[in-house]
């Protein structure tokens, strides 16, 4: 299978949907992978990393969503990305399709196959993909609360 991995283009997300060894567990199991140039950068994660890998640095989201067959990101696609999605591409991201009807109605549209890192649940219920980032943002939210605080 052909895994894509594009830059995501949200202002100020600086995370990336798979790091260079997970690209190079997928590669190993005889899977291609494909990075966009610079997917990394705002996690401090380099394309020569990602290449070390053995992974492919390909230079923008249409070598991505064009040849790849499963889309990783972290957030939506954003309108500016409806026009790479394609019928049979399979997508993986936060989705948030209840609070977003127009890329709900695209990815149906296009025939897209989405699955929501929210929903994602074990056995007993737990939100392996969801959790963590639920208590990064907890712990957070106080150090935001006293910074615009000082500001006052």
């Amino acid at each position: 299978m052909v895994v894509g991995v594009p830059r995501e283009v949200v202002d100020k997300e600086y995370r990336v949907a798979l790091t260079p060894q997970g690209a190079h567990e997928l590669v190993m199991e005889g899977h291609r992978v494909l990075v966009e140039r610079g997917a990394g950068e705002g996690s401090s994660i380099s394309d020569e990393d990602f290449r070390k890998a053995g992974a492919e640095v390909v230079s923008g989201p249409e070598d991505v969503f064009g040849e790849a067959e499963l889309i990783l990101k972290v957030k939506e696609p954003q309108p500016s990305e409806y026009g790479y999605l394609r019928e049979g591409h399979i997508l993986f991201a936060y989705l948030h399709l209840a609070a977003h009807r127009e890329l709900t109605e695209e990815l149906v549209r296009r025939k897209v196959i989405g699955v929501a890192y929210e929903t994602v649940q074990r056995g007993d219920g737990s939100l392996p993909l969801l959790a963590p980032m639920s208590e990064v943002a907890g712990r957070m939210a106080p150090q935001v609360g006293a910074h615009y605080l000082e500001k006052m």
